[in-house]
């Protein structure tokens, strides 16, 4: 049983009330505390040794990396982040001065973001450490994006580049809280959802919760240098378009829109944000599952992002 099937077997059954607009299944709980204009989003994440870091991470790096995990979901639904709770599990031999430096970089992204850590809990984790955030931001009363809106035959698009994380950017990638807001507020985005496990799971999210499936240009995809360097360094290495697809951490945003509103969105985005790049990668097909054209032809990918448990 992978991550993906526990989580499916997990959430059937969920207690729900009436505040939740959106519960389990999107990058963040979607919560009514009936405020004219506002809802509120939830979300927790971890990071672990030995899966999201090692221990030669550099402790400002992890601690970032904790909250910043957080951020891009708030971003994936069009948010703002408000406030958060960190659980910090340590190892019985510490030094403080380490844990201090974590905080220090947690600390930093929050105030660069607008963030206030209002608490949380420190226990002992025999098996090393661990940082566990609880977030809450809000969002527009109706102005949330969930991944379920993808429509066919729009078209699908990423920022960034992917592929290649683990040379640097899982550490010190930055939330698109800002372009995503701009997004919604220029655009009607139909579907929106962070790269954390790869491409090719993620976007299988939205199609799985949208009723739908994907047909991508392989031409399109943009591939990290690190992803391409990666894929020279060894044979045994992946193929740069196969880890742009499928080596997660990338924390970039995957998006749709209606077709007639592409280009327009794509020069609008080069005027606002000149240094990121955005690229449409393909489209919205009814159906299931991936495809991927090329000069050759067209192909079922059947290769999945990243995955706990796999």
């Amino acid at each position: 049983m992978n991550e993906f099937d526990l989580i499916a077997k997990l959430t059937k059954s969920l207690p729900t009330n009436e505040m939740v607009v959106t519960g389990a299944g999107d990058d963040c709980a979607v919560l009514d505390f009936g405020l004219a204009e506002k809802l509120f989003l939830f979300k927790t994440d971890a990071v672990v040794e030995g899966v999201h870091f090692t221990n030669e991470t550099p402790p400002e790096k992890i601690g970032r990396k904790a909250l910043a995990r957080c951020l891009i979901d708030i971003a994936a639904m069009a948010g703002t982040p408000s406030a958060a709770l960190v659980t910090i599990g340590l190892p019985k031999k510490f030094e403080a001065e380490f844990v201090e430096k974590i905080y220090d970089g947690l600390n930093a992204l929050a105030k660069k973001n607008g963030v206030a850590i209002v608490g949380g809990e420190t226990t002992t984790n025999p098996g090393g450490l661990f940082i566990s955030i609880a977030l809450l931001g809000t969002v527009g009363r109706g102005k949330q994006i969930l991944r379920s809106g993808a429509k066919t035959g729009d078209a699908i698009f990423v920022t960034g580049e992917l592929g290649g994380s683990l040379s640097g950017k899982h550490l010190d990638f930055e939330p698109r809280l800002a372009e995503a807001r701009w997004l919604a507020e220029h655009f009607s985005i139909h579907a929106m959802a962070d790269l954390s496990d790869g491409l090719a799971g993620d976007l299988r999210h939205i199609l799985t919760a949208s009723g739908g499936g994907a047909e991508l240009l392989k031409s399109a995809v943009p591939i990290s240098r690190a992803a391409k360097l990666q894929s020279r360094a060894a044979s045994s290495a992946k193929p740069a378009f196969v880890a742009a697809l499928t080596d997660g951490e990338d924390f970039e945003l995957l998006l749709t829109v209606a077709s007639k509103d592409a280009v327009k969105l794509a020069d609008a985005w080069k005027e606002k944000f000149p240094k990121i790049k955005l690229s449409c990668i393909g489209k919205i097909v009814a159906g299931e599952g991936i495809t991927i054209r090329d000069r050759t032809g067209s192909q079922k990918f059947n290769a999945h992002g990243y995955v706990h448990f796999a």
